[in-house]
């Protein structure tokens, strides 16, 4: 079993995926204490992908989450820049 901080499994999360996946349970710390386990889903956890949409939706109708939607966000409008480049405005005002 290992054991990582927070700050390094942030910088470092695939690669704790990658054990997670293979077998190995991760001891997740805060300021060296112990606060909470990344371990791969078992087959007893009850934990299939019915039973997770099932409690996603029950926590969007108690409003605890928001579920995306299908909905595409509008595009921005590129903004139009007059005048030179800023890296031109810098390397003139250098020389």
């Amino acid at each position: 079993m290992e054991t990582v901080g927070i700050r390094d499994l942030k910088n470092r999360l695939s690669s704790y995926i990658h054990l997670t996946k293979s077998g190995e349970t991760i001891i997740i710390t805060d300021r060296g204490r112990p606060v909470a386990l990344l371990r791969p889903i078992e087959s007893g956890d009850g934990i299939d992908n019915d039973n997770v949409e099932h409690r996603l939706a029950l926590l969007a109708k108690k409003c605890l989450i928001r579920l995306p939607s299908a909905r595409r966000r509008r595009s921005f409008k590129p903004v139009k820049v007059h005048g030179g480049l800023v890296s031109s405005a810098i390397l003139e005002d250098r020389q």
